[in-house]
Order: C-alpha cells, then structure tokens, then sequence
C-alpha cells in the first residue's frame, strides 16, 4: 500500500490486527496499536476487542485489564465481545473469582452480558461444580432480553445430566421443547442413558409422559430409542 503511495486507515489497520490476533501474535498485535496511534489513528471497539483477544487467550490477562482501562478513559465502551475475551480465560484459568467479579461488574455497567456470555459462564461454572452460582447466572439468563438459546439449554441439560440431577435436568430437557428447540442428538442420548443406567424407571414414564402431553415428535435419529422403558 505504501510504495503505491496510500496510507493504511483504521480499517486496514484492524483487519491485520484481527489476522495477528488470531495467530496469536501478542507483540506484533501491542507493536501495530501503538503504530496506529502513532499515525493519528484512533481505535475502535472492533481494533480494541482484537488486541484484548490476543493478549487474553496468550494469559497476558494484566496487560489486557490494562487496555480495558485505556480504552474506557479514551470513552470507548467495551462490548460483551471485549468481555467474553475475559471470560473464557478465565475459564481456562478456572478461576471462579475473577470470573463473578468481572460478572458483576458487567452487569453493574453499561454494557450487559450478552446470551454467549452467558454460555461461556454456565460452562465454567458447571465445570467447576458451583451449581448455586450456576442458578444465580441462569436466573439472570431467563430475566434477560434475549433469554436462553439452544446452547445454553444444551450446556445445562449437560451440565446436570454430570452432576447426576436427573430431575433438574428432564425439567429442562421439557422446558427447551416447550420454548421451541429440537435437543441435539447426544442430549436426548446422554439423557435417556443417564435415566437408564441410573434405574430411574420412575423419572423416565414421568419424562415420557410429559412429551406425549406435549405431542413431540422425534426425529428419525431418535426412533433406535424405545420410549417403552426395558425392564432389567
């Protein structure tokens, strides 16, 4: 672009700072901001959340709090974008404090989580055993105004199914139909096994029951299934 005498913009600038951090190129990323603003060109949210990115998921999480805070002072607002990247480093770090402060915090401020975030969350913490935090952060999904998706029913279902909570999970399980989402395949499956294995015959008639009320309809994947419990 140069020796054709044309000057990079804020948006040739934020598609290699989008190509370094996903390669994750940490210094390369730091080194084209400080070029970019030292050519007069201000960042946007987009530019900001690429570098926060690349920084979170190399485990520089102190440089990126760092950038959050400068790019708050420059009266840039983070999106729930810029705050997933935190988020799932968190998860990787399996750190459940810094996850809820930073949740907190969030829900205190101008921008709300988003249905990813809360996936993100509900994974972590599922994964961690925190099952009362796992409530509290679901409770705030179902207040939202987007409300729970596919994945977050899946993650929960799942998440559950893990903890051997059959009755919480077969609620959800009906209450995901009930909302209008086909279960994926390995939930029906990990469901119905679980129940199965766990000789919970009972809780099985009592799912089976609710979906003939609801007159749901399987997929041909599901017809291997028999809807009629085996007896051991």
């Amino acid at each position: 672009m140069r020796q054709r005498g044309i000057e990079p913009d804020v948006t040739s600038f934020s598609i290699v700072l989008h190509m370094y951090s996903r390669a994750h190129k940490a210094e390369l990323t730091l080194d084209k901001m400080k070029l970019m603003k030292a050519k007069g060109i201000s960042p946007t949210i987009e530019t900001y959340t690429s570098v926060v990115k690349c920084l979170c998921s190399c485990g520089r999480l102190e440089e990126a709090e760092e950038l959050l805070e400068t790019m708050v002072a420059g009266g840039i607002s983070p999106s729930s974008a810029t705050y997933n990247c935190f988020f799932k480093e968190y998860r990787g770090r399996k750190d459940a404090n810094g996850a809820m402060n930073l949740y907190r915090k969030m829900k205190n401020g101008l921008c709300k989580p988003s249905t990813q975030t809360y996936n993100v969350l509900l994974g972590t913490f599922i994964n961690l055993g925190k099952m009362e935090t796992v409530k509290e952060i679901w409770d705030d999904l179902k207040a939202s105004e987007t409300g729970p998706d596919l994945d977050s029913y899946t993650s929960l279902v799942h998440g559950l199914c893990s903890k051997e909570k059959w009755k919480e999970a077969c609620g959800y399980f009906v209450e995901m139909i009930e909302r209008g989402f086909l279960p994926q395949k390995l939930t029906f499956e990990t469901l119905y096994k679980g129940l199965i294995q766990s000789n919970k015959m009972r809780t099985w008639r009592r799912l089976k029951k609710k979906l003939d009320e609801e007159s749901i309809t399987f997929g041909s994947e599901f017809q291997r299934y028999p809807f009629e419990p085996y007896k051991r």
